[in-house]
């Protein structure tokens, strides 16, 4: 079976860490390092079965299949599929203004 390597760009990577900080203030710290250690066996799942995702429909309305999600709920974890590399560019709540996410971060508008 192909196995892809997987990076996560620095947005993402502060995405990541912006989520942990703030359920570690709200909620409390063991929640908050159980749903980033979640979020992240979701990324490592990216390297066996980079395909099972999604594409985010915000970026099908505008007619971009460049990119895919996979959901923990209530996060979406949006990546680029490349030859034999998976790019981790977007972790954010999906209950956020999503378009402007992904065209901000996709298209960099």
């Amino acid at each position: 079976m192909k196995r892809y390597t997987v990076a996560v760009e620095p947005g993402a990577e502060k995405d990541l860490d912006e989520i942990t900080e703030y359920i570690a203030e709200h909620e409390s710290v063991d929640r908050a390092i159980d749903i980033a250690m979640r979020i992240e066996r979701s990324i490592a799942g990216l390297e066996m079965f980079p395909n099972r995702g999604a594409y985010p429909k915000e970026l099908l309305e505008l007619g971009i299949r460049d990119y895919r999600e996979v959901h923990f709920k209530p996060y979406r974890i949006i990546y680029r599929v490349l030859e034999r590399e998976v790019v981790v560019v977007l972790i954010a709540d999906g209950r956020r203004d999503m378009q402007t996410l992904l065209t901000s971060r996709t298209l960099g508008a």
